[in-house]
């Protein structure tokens, strides 16, 4: 049998092994699904939120031994990974209560009918994850697709297949046979999934991934719910705290190596603030450590492979030709999937990083001689998952209103007060997902009338 491999990025060490699905075996596992779907679907809805209740007790006990597992299999800092595992296992706790009361049924009457609004599983889910966040976004795919009546097969990202599976190795333990599949692969089980007999594609990865998704599921005018890549924004304007605005243009930049859908990829700064917001910055970026994951003092690790890498570099190096300068470059740790904080400046919007995705631990400064020109720029891209905009508050909020982004921070990042959903716009994501009206994209709404 085939083996998929993981290494570790910051040591070319392997972590272990997980077997490869053959196109037969993923068929197979959707008709496994296929099978059990009708009998979980007719379990009340509170006991399938009790059970996934009883994995998250289960997750809750193994937080510092997965979070070890992510940062050895994707290099993300010790700390940063613990906390994604720890708040996996609160929305593990909390999700699923959460679903079952978006999905409840409405009433709705006149003096003639009685309507009754219900949320009804598709069928089967195919959940397809990525590996920046191998824990989080498979669990925000899963759960609430669980908790409507549907069976899922999840294949998760061929670069961190050992710690999606101990994750789903916990709601394995606790879910009834069939309920939850898993196969593991790359690009061809990926495409025999999509493929497959499923109602419903949940995907997290890149714009062109996403297309070919879309044009498959038409085919068979499948559902879809599609969290693509992002090019996010970030504006400074005159009167902001620009020593805030730096610390977090350093967090939100160069935070899991630049490795984050919402990572902040193009930042627009007001002419008068501009050398001050620059200077700041390289402060931050100063301060940043780059080294393997497991070292308490590093806040950057290593890029998922040498392939990333090279990408990210490619772009810089295109970039710097076309007329960008190096503000800050910091070196640091020494290896092929390493790569240390840039701070690019003099950035225009011919340069391609200005453009497409970079994925790596750069951030690009443009000079703006005005709010209207930075949300001119802001909006000239395909993309529109978030952006952020550091200002006065109600000034700032007036800015904010103006972006085509799906989730916008104003004076922070996209944190929420609650539950809300992660969306984007434009070519960022078709469909969407979390909060009450996320959760309420893995059910089929179905409208039935009566005479009163």
């Amino acid at each position: 049998m085939a083996k998929l491999q993981s290494i570790n990025p910051s040591t070319g060490e392997v972590v272990g092994d997980v077997p490869v699905a053959s196109v037969e075996e993923v068929h197979a596992a959707v008709a496994r699904a296929r099978a059990a779907q009708p009998a979980w679907a007719a379990r009340p809805i509170h006991e399938r939120v009790a059970l996934l209740e009883t994995a998250a007790a289960n997750m809750a006990d193994q937080i510092d031994t997965l979070a070890e597992l992510l940062t050895r299999e994707m290099g993300k800092p010790f700390q940063e990974a613990r906390g994604e595992v720890s708040g996996t296992a609160l929305m593990l706790a909390r999700d699923p209560a959460a679903v079952a009361q978006a999905l409840a049924s409405e009433t709705l009457q006149n003096a003639k009918t009685r309507t009754t609004v219900y949320r009804d599983p598709f069928g089967v889910v195919a959940c397809i994850s990525p590996w920046n966040f191998p824990i989080m976004m498979p669990h925000q795919q899963i759960v609430p697709a669980l908790v409507a009546g549907n069976t899922v097969v999840v294949k998760p990202s061929e670069e961190t297949p050992l710690v999606a599976q101990a994750y789903f190795d916990i709601l394995l333990g606790v879910l009834p046979d069939g309920v939850l599949n898993v196969v593991h692969g790359a690009e061809e089980q990926g495409k025999a999934l999509v493929a497959a007999d499923v109602n419903l594609i949940v995907f997290t990865g890149s714009r062109e991934a996403g297309k070919h998704i879309l044009a498959e599921a038409s085919k068979g005018l499948k559902r879809v719910i599609l969290e693509l890549g992002g090019k996010d924004p970030l504006i400074v304007l005159d009167d902001a705290d620009i020593a805030v605005a730096a610390r977090f243009s350093a967090g939100n930049s160069f935070r899991n190596a630049g490795q984050v859908c919402i990572s902040t990829e193009r930042i627009y700064v007001e002419s008068a603030v501009h050398d001050h917001f620059v200077a700041a910055l390289k402060a931050a970026a100063e301060l940043m450590v780059v080294g393997d994951g497991m070292d308490a003092k590093t806040r950057v690790g290593p890029m998922i492979h040498a392939q990333q890498r090279a990408h990210v570099m490619a772009q810089v190096a295109e970039a710097i030709d076309q007329g960008a300068a190096v503000a800050w470059d910091g070196g640091g740790a020494t290896g092929d999937s390493f790569l240390a904080p840039i701070i690019l400046t003099d950035c225009t919007h011919e340069m391609a990083i200005a453009r497409d995705e970079t994925f790596g631990p750069v951030a690009c400064v443009f000079r703006v001689e005005s709010e209207e020109e930075a949300i001119r720029l802001a909006n000239d891209t395909p993309y529109g998952l978030g952006a952020c905009v550091f200002g006065s508050p109600e000034r700032a909020k007036g800015v904010a209103r103006r972006l085509t982004a799906g989730m916008i921070g104003v004076n922070q990042g996209l944190g929420s007060a609650g539950s809300t959903p992660w969306v984007g716009s434009g070519q960022s994501g078709y469909g969407f997902h979390s909060g009450r009206d996320g959760h309420r994209q893995f059910a089929q709404v179905r409208v039935v009338s009566e005479k009163i």
